[in-house]
């Protein structure tokens, strides 16, 4: 094949042949075909090490192999051959390796030593580690106050690295914990408590077994938690119905292989996934959620006329929640018409699928990011609790909500006291365990925290794993705040953007993989990480490290620890060389989720945390779960003219996150390039636009800055009309940071409002 970019549609089932090609070529082309494949047979299994890349949990069928395309491509770049060392770092200025792709970068391998940024030569030079805890420490003490630096979290970081970190923070005198959750189901975190107590979701594997339908709403199953498609393959085969709702037409929910069926690799056959696919506009989905509400409130009233059995489970409404009256006058007093311009749906498909619903006697509705991250993505998380709750969906087997988490311990950070808004019941706790007083003042979140750092507030960054940059609006603004900071320090196992937008000092930390072993003073230690479903499991990593030069995660945060807090009482040697110690303390400061962590982590596949709504009981001021209302139809603010587009930022099929593995969407038909915007071919014909143009795109908005990405391909597809969507992180330039969600502060980057223009000037030529 060509380098050259080119458009080939799919038609191919997802999975299959091509996940399986694509994970025999992955695991060569990163020269670990042997190490990796046997790796992959420790992957997900007990007494093996959890997958760097999604949250979905193991399931709870014995599988030989437990991992998918994507999961294998994490474990391939992080088992690499290539090493990023002094030479490597001799050989390029910054300068030069910020003119590199992000694709570029991550193909150049591991991180083998600690760096540190000489501006004299405009290069990274060798440091040893000592001298980097001593910057490190010399840094976060000269500042005037502690709220003056960012601690930023990544979620693969591990349970027990996440909370010394946090107490690492809070010791020093802080709220301040930007966290990658922030980015992506903040509004989960946030918002979900409103409604039924508790900001994760409340079904577990099993319930996939006994669903009578599942809705999926926002989310592509298939790229972004692949090994969720065996459930819903199973559903399908015992004739549960499956919903999908969304912007684009995702090849995983359309048709599905599984690589791990011999018979249907064989015969080369597939599994039909969606039996409805609601092709909703960006933007759309609460006049969705509100007409198929609707439906179910005429069907109710009809049934109960006829003297037949209800639609809605009005005992359930009785007994367990609050606001079904003014719920269902605003649902009522909201008009089809408007329900079908602002969804983009015919009233018939929405009263057909209402019509699946109240068939189905225990409903799972799983949403993503194409949910969460709009302008109002909390409150949308609201009717879908409403629409569950109208027939009792929670607290009984096969029925629930299902948030689909992304990285694999993006929640468990959040449970171990990554917060910037922390209870008083924790800080109380935190006070007992380890004899200090914590700062009570609400920290930073993403958007406080950039927001700092253009105003000149903040003046250090450490981010415990992630790529930062590249995952935050406005990116320009970005670059040339954290470049005004006077110390940033990336802790990583690869190199990315984040290490080359720095600040006056700068430190590159390598870290031990989850994939390898880590070995103490007291043994190979394991680690721990909570799944989407709340479930807790062990980690213990089966690879030698890449390099003797690296450390772990925790070893690291007790030395910045202790290099910061000379005086701290804290046993930060003592966690280094025994993770059970801290084990011992997640559970001093959590008895009511961790109590005995160290015995009942030992014990088969680990344990799960309490999750009240599922034995229907709520935490909220009412004790009921409670219906909650979402004035009119609008997801995001209203603006521009007839000539705005609402865009969706999306990852491709070789993209986790802000990584990029290669340059192709093979699920889409994109190759070599990433630079595309997909557009439906009337909006093209519209303006002007033809198959394969160039094109530009401009964010439409009132605060004056000019925002606007040049040099992408026009690429046709089956989207909503006013929808259209392109990669990110390339077009996160276009999102200000001024356009989030109002309750949980989450960028709202599937929802921006654009122009799109065929005069472009010269086109941006991508790196190398």
């Amino acid at each position: 094949m060509s380098d050259k970019p080119e458009f080939k549609p799919y038609t191919h089932p997802a999975g299959g042949w091509g996940a399986a090609n694509a994970t025999a070529r992955v695991l060569m082309e990163q020269s670990v075909l042997a190490k990796g494949s046997r790796a992959l047979l420790a992957m997900n299994h007990p007494d093996g090490f959890k997958c760097p890349s999604c949250a979905w949990p193991d399931p709870d069928r014995e599988k030989t192999l437990e991992f998918c395309e994507n999961g294998a491509k994490a474990l391939a770049f992080e088992a690499t051959k290539r090493t990023v060392g002094a030479d490597f770092f001799a050989a390029h200025t910054v300068t030069d390796l910020m003119s590199r792709s992000d694709h570029w970068l991550e193909e150049q391998g591991r991180l083998t030593r600690p760096m540190r940024y000489d501006a004299a030569t405009d290069h990274y030079v060798p440091c040893t580690w000592d001298e980097a805890y001593a910057m490190i420490g010399r840094h976060l003490r000269a500042l005037d106050h502690p709220d003056q630096a960012e601690f930023y979290t990544s979620g693969r970081t591990s349970n027990e690295a996440a909370f010394l970190y946090s107490v690492f923070v809070r010791a020093f005198g802080t709220n301040n914990f930007p966290d990658c959750s922030n980015m992506c189901h903040e509004p989960t975190s946030r918002g979900l408590p409103m409604s039924i107590g508790i900001g994760k979701g409340t079904v577990q594997m099993k319930d996939f077994a006994h669903a009578g339908a599942i809705f999926i709403i926002g989310q592509n199953t298939g790229t972004n938690s692949p090994r969720m498609m065996t459930e819903l393959v199973h559903a399908r085969k015992r004739g549960a119905p499956i919903v999908a709702v969304n912007p684009m037409p995702e090849r995983a929910l359309i048709r599905f292989t599984e690589p791990q069926d011999p018979i249907k690799m064989a015969t080369f056959g597939s599994t039909p996934i969606a039996s409805e696919f609601c092709h909703v506009r960006i933007g759309g989905d609460v006049a969705f959620l509100k007409g198929v509400m609707k439906t179910l409130f005429q069907m109710d009233a009809d049934a109960v006329a006829k003297g037949e059995p209800a639609v809605l489970d009005h005992a359930f409404i009785t007994e367990h929640t609050d606001g079904f009256a003014a719920l269902k006058a605003d649902i009522e007093a909201t008009r089809w018409p408007d329900i079908v311009a602002t969804s983009g749906l015919s009233e018939e498909q929405i009263r057909r699928v209402a019509g699946i619903y109240a068939a189905s006697n225990a409903t799972i509705i799983c949403f993503g990011m194409g949910v969460t991250q709009h302008q109002q993505g909390s409150r949308v998380i609201h009717q879908i609790a409403n629409l569950l709750m109208l027939r009792g969906n929670f607290g009984k087997e096969g029925a629930g909500i299902c948030p689909v988490r992304g990285h694999s311990n993006v929640q468990g950070d959040r449970t171990v006291g990554i917060d910037e808004k922390p209870t008083s019941i924790y800080l109380d706790r935190l006070q007992a365990a380890f004899g200090f007083s914590p700062p009570r003042e609400h920290g930073h979140h993403v958007i406080e925290s950039v927001q700092a750092m253009i105003d000149g507030t903040a003046k250090v960054f450490i981010g415990m794993g992630g790529n930062f940059i590249h995952a935050i609006p406005d990116t320009p603004v970005a670059y040339e705040a954290m470049a005004r900071l006077d110390l940033t320090v990336g802790i990583a196992t690869k190199l990315n953007r984040g290490h080359l937008v720095h600040g006056r000092d700068a430190l590159i930390l390598p870290v031990i993989a989850r994939s390898e072993i880590d070995m103490q003073k007291t043994g190979p230690q394991f680690v721990t990480i909570e799944d989407a479903m709340s479930g807790v499991t062990r980690s213990h990593g089966v690879l030698h490290p890449t390099s003797a030069d690296l450390r772990s995660e925790i070893e690291i945060v007790c030395r910045m620890a202790r290099a910061t807090l000379p005086d701290s009482t804290i046993d930060w040697e003592g966690f280094i060389d025994d993770y059970d110690l801290i084990r011992d303390k997640i559970a001093q400061v959590y008895p009511d989720l961790y109590a005995g962590f160290n015995t009942r982590i030992r014990q088969g596949k680990g344990f799960s945390l309490p999750v009240p709504p599922r034995q229907r009981i709520w935490n909220t001021p009412t004790g009921k779960a409670n219906f909650l209302i979402f004035d009119g139809l609008d997801e995001d603010t209203p603006i521009g003219g007839p000539d705005m587009l609402r865009l969706s930022t999306i990852r491709s099929h070789d993209q986790y996150n802000t990584t990029v593995y290669t340059n192709n969407d093979r699920y889409r038909g994109v190759y070599n390039t990433r630079m595309v915007v997909f557009m439906n071919k009337d909006d093209m014909a519209a303006r002007g636009l033809t198959d394969g143009a160039m094109a530009a795109l401009e964010t439409i908005s009132s605060d004056g800055t000019q925002r606007r990405v040049n040099g992408l391909m026009v690429v046709p597809y089956p989207m909503p009309r006013g929808s259209i969507a392109g990669y990110y992180p390339e077009l996160n330039p276009l999102l200000p940071l001024s356009h989030f969600d109002q309750i949980a502060g989450t960028p709202a980057a599937k929802s921006i409002p654009v122009r799109v223009t065929a005069a472009a000037p010269a086109a941006q030529p991508e790196p190398a």
